[in-house]
């Protein structure tokens, strides 16, 4: 890439940004401006920043690598996002969350929950959890820059990851939640343009969307024995009913993250900035079209890159990438698009990465410094409000899990987040919204079953995770402690229904408490 062409373009989207950001700085005066925006957020400013913060670097490298491998199987993901993504989550549970959150003058996804079960414990337990375990979802997303930026611009990928780091702490630590939805509304328009004219051109090589999908299918026989052998039927068609292949693809990467999207801490906030409904419900068109078009392009994107590379290189996409899956989608970007583009979608990776991440270390800054500290009466430190520093050390975690993660780790690592939340808070969240009957210690009891069970899976269960972390290994002398199809089944399979029959069951025994407000089951209708 020609720098004299590059710096001036990244210059000026810097600016941009920067203008923006600050904007949000002038207009934080409050701890509630910093925290949900004021609640006066625009519709449309509001859906640009869910999918922005919902489509990162993980959905674009991460998911479109592992769909040239997987195949078109990836387009269960998109359905789900959209059905349940989007419209479940701003119908349903986005006004609830609204409302709730404004009757309890609740200004973080952890107090949301505290305050609705009348309890310290899940507010800080819930915010130990993301500001523990949300550091390696955010690594993973500077991951997906970091090698975008090495691929393209061949550049240090250290240095990358720090360029990254620096730009989102300044954006954070000046203007909190305002200047995060500002820029991610920006980032999300840049997004789109570049992943619309991707989609397109990517097609267009392959000679068309006909051509392309009957010569792919007739590629199957190019896909290696070892993934036939675990159930890989082709590109164009699901594999085979309970094999290895289908329980990763179903368990792990639909499931684990198309029903994960319902208790993303992150993406719940959004929820709490507009000022009524009426705003979520304008906000659907916005969001439905944007999570459309950037998913269904990753998804299809990825198998569309084996026909291009055999064309043209002599073969599929994981052998050109050797054996990278993170590294298939910039170098096809690299091989396909014409040099504009490439300074194009340098902008599109930037912005799917500064708006997830910036996104991801506020809420771990709200959860250090206002959901577990201030529940304790703690302010500040070293004369710094708590949030803020929060956000350091989020930044600093972010960066060094990125340093020592394996290669091809995106997508897993973002199915483990999201299997991880859903287990622990989807009850909870399903019973504070729309069951009056739920209780304190049912919420706590299924926080607890949820977790655990959830990280119990994937350190003695789940094969992936199991063998690299080691701890079954040393304990019992073996990898996993079942063998397949467990160890092909995300934890979630289990821990999430587990999790809800807990909270259901000890609801139902425990005493109800008396709550402080009306619940939105009355006197209202969605």
């Amino acid at each position: 890439m020609n720098l004299a062409i590059l710096i001036p373009i990244v210059l000026i989207y810097l600016l941009i940004m920067s203008a923006l950001a600050y904007y949000g700085y002038k207009t934080t005066r409050t701890e509630a401006d910093y925290l949900v925006g004021g609640r006066q957020t625009h519709p449309t400013v509001m859906a640009l920043s869910y999918g922005a913060t919902f489509i990162s670097t993980s959905s674009l490298i991460g998911f479109g690598g592992v769909a040239a491998v997987q195949g078109f199987g990836l387009l269960w993901l998109g359905f789900l996002n959209i059905v349940i993504g989007v419209f479940i989550s701003f119908v349903l549970f986005g006004t609830r969350i609204r409302k709730v959150s404004t009757q309890l003058e609740a200004h973080t996804f952890a107090e949301l929950l505290g305050k609705r079960y009348q309890s310290r414990f899940i507010t800080v337990l819930s915010g130990i959890v993301i500001f523990v375990f949300m550091p390696a979802y955010t690594s993973i997303v500077l991951v997906g820059g970091g090698r975008f930026l090495q691929e393209s611009l061949s550049m240090n990928y250290n240095v990358a990851l720090l360029i990254l780091a620096v730009i989102v702490g300044l954006y954070v630590l000046s203007g909190g939640i305002k200047a995060v939805m500002y820029t991610d509304a920006f980032a999300a328009v840049v997004m789109f343009i570049g992943m619309a004219i991707f989609l397109f051109m990517s097609y267009q090589s392959v000679g068309g969307i006909m051509k392309g999908h009957t010569e792919l299918t007739a590629m199957k026989d190019l896909i290696p024995q070892a993934l036939v052998e675990q159930g890989h039927r082709g590109w164009t068609s699901m594999p085979e009913l309970g094999s290895p292949i289908w329980w990763t693809l179903v368990s792990t990467i639909i499931m684990g993250v198309g029903i994960g999207v319902l208790a993303q801490p992150q993406l719940a906030m959004r929820f709490m900035t507009v000022k009524n409904n009426q705003a979520l419900y304008r906000s659907v068109l916005v969001g439905g079209v944007f999570i459309f078009f950037m998913t269904g392009a990753s998804y299809m994107i990825g198998p569309i890159s084996n026909l291009y590379f055999k064309e043209k290189l002599g073969d599929i996409s994981i052998n050109v990438a050797q054996g990278n899956v993170d590294l298939v989608i910039p170098m096809f970007i690299n091989h396909l698009m014409p040099e504009w583009f490439v300074y194009l979608f340098t902008l599109t990776l930037l912005s799917a990465a500064i708006s997830t991440i910036s996104s991801l270390i506020h809420l771990q800054g709200s959860a250090f410094g206002y959901d577990i500290l201030k529940s304790y009466g703690v302010n500040s430190l070293f004369g710094m409000d708590a949030s803020r520093v929060g956000v350091l050390i989020g930044i600093v975690a972010a960066v060094a899990l990125s340093y020592v993660l394996p290669a091809g780790v995106i997508a897993q690592a973002t199915s483990l987040w999201f299997g991880l939340c859903a287990a622990g808070f989807l009850p909870m969240m399903v019973g504070a919204f729309f069951w009056e009957r739920s209780t304190r210690v049912a919420a706590i009891a299924s926080m607890l079953v949820g977790f655990s069970s959830s990280i119990f899976g994937f350190l003695f269960l789940h094969g992936k995770e199991a063998t690299a972390i080691g701890l079954s290994k040393a304990l019992f002398g073996k990898d996993t402690l079942f063998a397949f199809p467990m160890t092909h089944i995300n934890p979630l399979f289990y821990a999430l229904p587990l999790s809800a029959f807990v909270f259901v069951a000890v609801s139902l025994l425990t005493k109800q408490e008396q709550h402080t407000i009306d619940l939105p089951l009355k006197n209202e209708t969605v």
